[in-house]
């Protein structure tokens, strides 16, 4: 295992990312909505490592491992293979930074390389998994990312590895996430507005097993997988036991929808860091994703 003093000099390179605006001397192995996986310490790893935002205090970090812990546990007692995964901590100036570390996987080994190169009935298999997983994960207490991007195959075996928001909540329907944390990465304008208006919409489709197998099959057009998404229904229709069925249309729908909404954020998030370093002559504080193809 690779220590602290392996991962301090990707902190350098990424606040030197930061500060310039150059980020040519970061390893990206993809983009979520929220930040970049990066490969440490070569192209193509052995580490993917996700950035999360600066931690002000000791005590939210503190309960951000708490949550991890709890999040990989709870996850694991539900059948669900996580990805080996650990995180590391760089002190800095401004607090302490945190990276979600895991090995890299192949390209061909992530969910919608596998897909895309699998026979139907492999598909089949592959979609029909993660919805049992949706079926016995999800409920008002414990979320699930199952969009196909936060899944590979290691050994042949499905893993799941987008564990870096850890999705609890209390038996009163509170976010034991520290969302505001994440937040942080937002202009502080859009802030209210998205806290008001967005971001408990956000959370809550990935706590209803439904609304989880529809977000599953909406991003299946951002991957351009759009012809699996009649199976992913058929499945979820079944396997869940749905009161009212999926649909293609419904689908399209909600991607729209979801695109328009993601689209705007990171277009905000944009604005933001050129009136930083631009105007303000500031770092940008976060990395951002690149522009990513949201056509349906």
């Amino acid at each position: 295992m690779t220590t602290l003093a392996d991962f301090a000099p990707l902190e350098h390179l990424v606040e030197h990312a930061l500060a310039s605006g150059d980020e040519t001397a970061l390893h990206v192995l993809g983009y979520g909505e929220i930040t970049s996986v990066l490969a440490w310490p070569n192209a193509d790893g052995p580490w993917a490592c996700k950035r999360l935002p600066v931690f002000d205090r000791a005590d939210r970090l503190a309960d951000f491992r708490a949550q991890f812990g709890h999040y990989v546990a709870t996850l694991q007692s539900e059948g669900v293979q996580i990805h080996e995964s650990r995180i590391e901590i760089v002190p800095t100036d401004d607090g302490t930074v945190a990276y979600i570390v895991q090995p890299t996987l192949e390209p061909s080994a992530l969910g919608p390389a596998v897909l895309r190169g699998s026979s139907e009935t492999d598909g089949r298999a592959l979609l029909s998994a993660i919805i049992d997983h949706i079926a016995t994960v999800v409920s008002p207490v414990v979320g699930l990312d199952a969009q196909l991007a936060n899944w590979g195959l290691v050994d042949d075996e499905l893993v799941y590895f987008d564990i870096s928001t850890p999705m609890l909540r209390d038996e009163h329907g509170h976010d034991l996430l520290d969302t505001e944390l994440f937040m942080s990465s937002l202009p502080p304008f859009l802030r209210p507005v998205v806290r008001k208006f967005l971001l408990g919409s956000i959370l809550d489709q990935f706590f209803e097993p439904r609304a989880a197998a529809l977000d599953l099959a909406a991003n299946l057009y951002k991957e351009r997988l759009g012809e699996w998404v009649p199976t992913v229904f058929e499945l979820a229709n079944e396997r869940l036991r749905l009161d009212r069925a999926l649909t293609v249309d419904e689908a399209k729908r909600y991607y729209r929808r979801d695109m328009r909404v993601w689209g705007m954020l990171q277009t905000m998030r944009r604005v933001d860091r050129s009136w930083q370093q631009k105007i303000r002559r500031r770092p940008y504080r976060f990395l951002l994703p690149g522009r990513i193809n949201r056509r349906l």
